[in-house]
């Protein structure tokens, strides 16, 4: 028979060892900077993506797995295992991924017992699922159990992104570049979220890093005061940031567990350099 397997992307943003102590399978997304192309997490570390960025003039882009990578994956793991597949990618309103994984799902054409959930939800919003759902599997749970698991805690994490500079999102396109300047010279920091649609949205916009990271204790604290929670706290290469969130947050909750991830590349081009993000869900 078998455990359940559990199949996430590497938006996921999930610590290597983690992802193979829970022997969760990972299908990479892509990063090109110009003509090169890297798979996330495979052969472009967070650490090496970075570094690369800053010295790189114009954003990178990034593009989905094709509907091969999961297949092949799929066939894989059902070969291996009649207990069923969970699936669990970035949110729809972000990617064409789930989507894919949706699509690759119908051409094994009953061959498999596969659920693909959109997490609605990005980097480590995406890992607390998959990791919970692994966890899950390893003591004996059954697909609906895991799946029920799932959907209950998408309902109930909250995140927050706090992000450092302006600049990504520019040249994103997601603000202007008057817009950009203007919030560099009087140092606005964009809180950012997402809906329950899965989409981002700026939830508030704060001068200075410290009330920043103070307005999202203040956020957190309307679902969250006086319960026992869980917290994994995320950093695009600034360790010194997540110290100090995961502190604040420790001074204001009771903190069950705390753990730190790295965001990745896919995330990172978006996010930008020194940001930072919590990830909660209750206890």
């Amino acid at each position: 028979m078998g455990q359940v397997r559990v199949v996430t992307d590497s938006t996921a943003d999930i610590p290597v060892e983690l992802q193979e102590r829970l022997n969760i399978e990972i299908v990479p997304l892509k990063v090109h900077f110009g003509t090169e192309t890297y798979s996330d997490g495979i052969d472009l570390s967070p650490q090496a993506f970075f570094a690369k960025l800053a010295s790189f003039p114009s954003l990178p882009t990034t593009s989905q797995p094709s509907p091969v990578e999961f297949l092949d994956i799929y066939k894989k793991l059902a070969a291996s295992s009649d207990a069923g597949i969970v699936s669990i990618h970035l949110s729809s309103g972000l990617s064409g991924t789930y989507q894919t994984a949706v699509l690759s799902s119908t051409m094994l054409e009953g061959k498999a017992d596969l659920t693909v959930i959109d997490s609605k939800s990005a980097s480590y919003g995406i890992g607390m699922l998959a990791v919970a759902a692994a966890e899950a599997a390893m003591a004996g749970k059954s697909k609906e159990e895991i799946v029920a698991l799932v959907e209950t805690m998408r309902r109930e994490m909250r995140l927050y992104f706090l992000v450092d500079t302006l600049e990504y999102l520019q040249k994103g396109g997601r603000i202007g570049k008057a817009a950009a300047l203007v919030g560099s010279l009087l140092n606005i920091k964009p809180i950012l979220s997402i809906t329950d649609q899965g989409e981002v949205y700026s939830v508030d916009k704060v001068r200075g890093h410290k009330k920043a990271m103070g307005r999202i204790v203040e956020m957190l604290q309307a679902d969250f005061a006086g319960k026992p929670i869980h917290v994994t706290v995320a950093h695009a290469d600034t360790l010194s940031a997540a110290d100090e969130l995961s502190g604040l947050l420790k001074q204001h909750f009771e903190v069950k567990s705390m753990q730190y991830t790295t965001i990745g590349s896919v995330i990172g081009t978006h996010a930008g350099p020194g940001a930072v993000a919590a990830f909660v869900s209750p206890a």
